[in-house]
């Protein structure tokens, strides 16, 4: 597969039988458009709060608004959507072992070459007896997410940060680095 076609990465796994092309690119699709609602949704909070409020008063916002948001878009798209990444600042936004192995995916891809604005992967699984579509699309830094994830934070800040989450690990980043990634998960 070259980089053109390896934009989606597929691997289409059932009790030994492949996935017929439409039904996997269907749910695809489908996936790329609530990835799409829910970082319209979650964006455009985070920059409504960055004009209103400045980087330390949305700290806050986005500390409340990022889990409903995407609670809220689970509940309306069918799927479970979330964000995760290797440098967690939520705890509750953990990967588990599939989205980890995906997010080091990402990185060898990045190394690689891969434009990390395209690093999707898309894939049928089975968990707990039943088949499970999973979908991961890499949130890579801007800068403006450097305000709150650089390598320098002014501050106050840094202070907020603490205040919400004392463990916070997800620092340090430059633009264009892998911040984390969206991910989804539905029962097929």
């Amino acid at each position: 597969m070259n980089k053109s076609t390896g934009v989606l990465l597929i691997a289409m796994l059932t009790a030994g039988t492949a996935w017929a092309d439409d039904g996997v690119q269907a749910h695809i699709e489908e996936g790329k458009g609530v990835i799409k609602a829910f970082f319209g949704a979650l964006k455009g909070e985070l920059v409504k709060g960055m004009k209103e409020h400045g980087p330390v008063n949305t700290i806050a916002t986005c500390s409340k608004v990022a889990p409903s948001l995407a609670a809220g878009h689970s509940q309306m798209s069918g799927w479970e959507v979330a964000r995760t990444s290797l440098k967690l600042r939520n705890p509750d936004n953990a990967a588990d072992a599939w989205e980890t192995a995906v997010l080091h995916e990402f990185e060898s891809r990045k190394a690689a070459g891969e434009d990390p604005m395209k690093l999707v992967k898309a894939e049928v699984v089975e968990e707990k007896g039943r088949k499970v579509f999973r979908m991961m699309k890499a949130i890579p830094t801007a800068e403006v997410c450097t305000k709150c994830h650089g390598e320098a934070i002014a501050d106050p800040v840094t202070a907020k940060l603490d205040e919400f989450y004392p463990q916070d690990k997800a620092r340090g980043y430059k633009v264009g680095d892998l911040r984390g990634a969206f991910t989804l998960k539905k029962s097929l």
